[in-house]
């Protein structure tokens, strides 16, 4: 039986609220965990999750992920690092969140998990492959080889997984498994304003909340982590979401804590998933435990995740989104249909319990194909 996993992770993205929900399922369980954090040094608030794990091991670094401009330089520090402790700890398994850590020069068997790379995210904002040069050769190189020397290769959905193989290489072995959340973590019993709720920034392409502010709309869009107003003002933006006064109003909020983020996902009645590059999105899935209903840009990966628990508006519309939203203001019983249907998908296919045994599962087979192997 396993005991001890050695686990990668970054504080820049959702992989940090992913790693959350799997370490803490799986020291739960029993296991060991070894935890190395690249990006930026958590804040204390990031970090609460771990104080009541006895089995973690917690070790922070600064090193800068691959598709960073300094990524390349901290490279080989990152793998020198990974590589020591590894010999020092002899952890049973790497679950290597970071697809260039593959080709670690270990025997320790190595899990990759695909939760979107550069190349593909650029090809999905762009329509096309970004232009060569000698630093995409040497990222395509290294996550080409990080994921052909891999023991295993893991994507949160099948979407990511063709994806992968048609931008880099097919994998020795591959699974799917889909992210997944706690929903003690959420409350889907609070009374819904009449309201939208979107996260992410105004500047991010691949996010493109910008849409929600291309048309008006009947109800109040509260727009959270944003980092810049919005770049076409149709529509007044106020300081705070208007829940009564101004039907026709967008509210821009910083980056909120998790309590602040579960209220509004509790109050809302309709969140909006705009993104053209989603490999899973654990935003939605929030909402969903939240019994929001989600509207969502008609994408491959969001149809293979929702299938009917969301309505889909015309894939990178901003007229079609203001059109379903108009649809489900209008008609009250369809939104709370469509925020039932998300809830009970959410807690039938998506929750850290199901996430943490699928991959207890997939370490023993791992482990059990190497010994095999060898």
């Amino acid at each position: 039986m396993l005991v001890h996993v050695l686990v990668t992770t970054d504080t820049l993205s959702g992989v940090w609220t992913y790693t959350q929900e799997l370490v803490t399922g799986l020291v739960s369980r029993g296991a060991r965990i070894t935890l190395v954090s690249l990006g930026d040094i958590p804040l204390p608030e990031q970090t609460f999750w771990m104080e009541n794990l006895p089995g973690l091991d917690y070790r922070p670094t600064a090193f800068c992920l691959d598709w960073m401009q300094q990524g390349q330089r901290d490279f080989i520090d990152s793998c020198q690092y990974l590589t020591g402790l590894v010999k020092e700890l002899k952890p049973d398994l790497l679950h290597l969140n970071h697809l260039c850590f593959g080709g670690l020069p270990v025997k320790t068997p190595r899990i990759v998990v695909a939760h979107g790379d550069l190349i593909s995210w650029w090809q999905a904002v762009h329509g096309h492959e970004p232009e060569e040069s000698r630093w995409l050769r040497w990222y395509r190189d290294l996550v080409t080889d990080g994921l052909s020397q891999a023991s295993m290769v893991v994507a949160p959905s099948l979407w990511m997984l063709d994806t992968i193989r048609e931008c880099y290489a097919q994998p020795r072995r591959e699974a799917v498994i889909y992210n997944g959340r706690n929903p003690v973590s959420f409350n889907p019993y609070v009374n819904k304003n009449d309201s939208v709720l979107a996260v992410g920034r105004l500047r991010d392409a691949g996010k493109q909340i910008s849409l929600l502010t291309q048309h008006s709309h009947p109800l109040p869009v509260c727009i959270v982590n944003c980092d810049e107003p919005a770049p076409v003002r149709r529509i007044p933006i106020s300081a705070d979401i208007k829940l009564a006064a101004d039907p026709a109003s967008i509210s821009l909020k910083g980056a909120q804590t998790e309590a602040q983020l579960r209220t509004l996902y509790s109050r809302a009645a309709i969140f909006v998933a705009t993104s053209r590059y989603e490999p899973f999105g654990l935003a939605p899935l929030e909402a969903a435990f939240s019994r929001c209903a989600i509207v969502a840009n008609d994408i491959p990966s969001f149809r293979e995740i929702w299938g009917d628990a969301a309505i889909y508006f015309r894939e990178n519309d901003a007229a079609s989104l203001a059109g379903v939203i108009r649809r489900l203001h209008e008609q009250r019983d369809l939104c709370r249909g469509y925020g039932a249907r998300a809830f009970q998908r959410a807690r039938e296919c998506f929750t850290a319990r199901r996430m943490t045994d699928e991959y207890l599962k997939l370490y023993h087979r791992t482990v059990q194909a190497e010994v095999r192997a060898a």
